[in-house]
């Protein structure tokens, strides 16, 4: 339905929709909290008392209903479903989450990942039998540091942040085996990663921040300037950078700042959650950098987030690959093996055995069935889409910089000046035209940011349908449809919340309403 060429706001073409007693709509079923839909006496499952059964409770028995809901198999099923309907998901369109990476997963990784041995192996069973889960290690290793030309790589980290721990105590290990630890400043760009300085302060360094210049890059003479007379034994640890930044564009001074770094004696630290823009194209160990980590869960498509647990191994160069954690796998004329006691180099231990075995299988399956051309073939597309999504926008939104980017769009919100719409609504419409919202206001050093990673998964079809909804808000936000922005989302089964409220006073804990009214009383 639309108006003279453009088309109507959801609010014009809801107005008039009865509602419906159930609170249903069509295929969209209505589902309340699972609290109010059981009881304590209804059960899927209906077992006999257990016979003989003598309690040792004692007086410390539970009397009376543990409170929790009851419900028949069917109804479970229902709801589960029901909430399920109401997720958005990678399975159902474009995830346009900026510095995410929320791209399709093949099912043949999950099918690798759901075979016996891989499924159900166990970190306390004997090396033995476990030789090709080992294997499995030992050949990931070897294209992680292949992909960027590191001499070793530790698998222990189970995140990003964890993988950031890895390497900058890595280093701490370096600079204290050298009887350098007096070197505990760390410089970090404002275009870095949050968790960098976080990470940098919890290991024991201090963090000098470095500004971005107008091209959403490192301002290169204020490093230089920091920098300026300090020889190998000054008090720089080494510099935390992410590459591709926060704003999705390459640090064209990357081999300079490296050189910068270790004339003052320091190391380079390089935050690879963004190494899906690089894969096949540049190797990290080419310019310059110590220690790397690689999101597996971004980079070679394992689950993210909520789909499954992450993993962040860090690859170190030669300076470094002698204190890497424990367990390692080697391998040895009788098979594979795992160094599991740290000698005098090795800081140690980051968790109690390897990372997630899950995310190992799927990311080689990846590799492998891409192959190296076709890894490199989606670090190209990847990059592509990006910039298609840029070009096309650009004249009803504002891109944040000028020139290409890298793997992410940013835009900033120069273009809804005097429209009364704010970025917050404007994501909110992207909920009724189908489409989970971008990153919103981030990153920080952007006003009103909106940072848009279509991936490599996308087609060019799907790719126009997503820029023919942003430009249709962009031009309603313009034309002065303030009010159908302000009460966004319309179609989604919940409206707007008041997030302020939700934040400061969330509800934590679902109370039957009889206990809500005795309170009230």
């Amino acid at each position: 339905m639309k108006t003279e060429g453009r088309p109507t706001s959801p609010v014009a073409a809801n107005a008039n929709l009865p509602q419906t007693v159930s609170g249903s709509k069509a295929l969209d079923q209505a589902t309340s909290l699972i609290f109010e839909t059981g009881t304590p006496r209804r059960t899927g499952v209906d077992l006999p008392e257990p016979k003989g059964r003598k309690s040792r409770l004692g007086s410390h028995a539970r009397e009376g209903e543990i409170g929790l809901p009851g419900l028949s198999e069917p109804e479970t099923m229902r709801h589960y479903v029901r909430l399920s309907q109401k997720n958005y998901a990678i399975d159902l369109g474009v995830y346009p989450l900026g510095s995410c990476t929320m791209k399709h997963n093949p099912r043949l990784n999950e099918k690798v990942a759901r075979m016996p041995g891989f499924a159900d192996v166990h970190p306390l069973q004997p090396v033995q039998t476990a030789q090709g889960a080992l294997e499995v290690l030992s050949v990931l290793s070897h294209w992680l540091m292949t992909l960027c030309n590191m001499p070793a790589v530790a698998l222990t980290p189970k995140a990003g942040a964890h993988g950031e721990l890895c390497g900058m105590m890595a280093i701490r290990a370096r600079l204290d085996k050298d009887g350098q630890s007096h070197k505990r400043r760390v410089l970090v760009p404002e275009s870095a990663h949050g968790t960098n300085p976080a990470t940098a302060v919890q290991c024991g360094f201090s963090v000098d921040e470095i500004p971005a210049n107008d091209k959403g890059r490192v301002d290169m003479d204020a490093l230089r300037t920091k920098l300026e007379g300090l020889g190998a034994d000054s008090d720089i640890a080494g510099i935390m950078l992410t590459n591709p930044n926060t704003c999705g564009l390459f640090e064209n001074d990357i081999i300079e700042i490296a050189e910068l770094i270790h004339a003052a004696g320091g190391y380079f630290y390089c935050d690879g959650a963004n190494f899906n823009a690089l894969v096949g194209r540049v190797r990290p160990g080419d310019l310059g950098v110590d220690a790397m980590h690689i999101n597996l869960h971004k980079t070679f498509s394992t689950p993210h987030g909520g789909g499954g647990p992450g993993s962040g191994p860090t690859v170190l160069s030669d300076a470094l690959k002698d204190h890497a954690p424990v367990p390692y796998v080697v391998a040895g004329k009788d098979g594979f093996d795992l160094v599991e006691h740290a000698d005098e180099n090795s800081f140690g231990r980051m968790c109690a055995f390897h990372g997630n075995m899950g995310m190992y299988t799927r990311a080689l399956s990846y590799m492998m069935s891409h192959g190296s051309d076709g890894l490199k073939q989606a670090t190209e597309d990847a990059v592509l889409n990006a910039n298609y999504i840029q070009a096309s926008l650009s004249d009803v939104m504002t891109p944040a910089f000028g020139g290409t980017c890298m793997h992410e769009a940013l835009f900033d919100d120069r273009f809804l000046k005097d429209t009364g719409v704010e970025t917050l609504d404007f994501a909110k419409a992207m909920i009724d035209e189908g489409y989970h919202p971008m990153t919103m206001y981030f990153p920080l050093v952007v006003h009103g940011a909106m940072l848009i990673e279509p991936t490599e998964s996308e087609s060019k079809g799907e790719l126009d349908r997503f820029i023919l909804s942003m430009r249709s808000l962009a031009q309603r936000a313009k034309a002065g449809e303030v009010e159908s922005f302000k009460q966004a989302p319309v179609y989604a089964p919940k409206r707007r919340l008041d997030e302020t409220q939700a934040a400061r006073k969330p509800v934590l804990r679902w109370t039957p309403p009889s206990e809500t009214a005795e309170a009230a009383e």
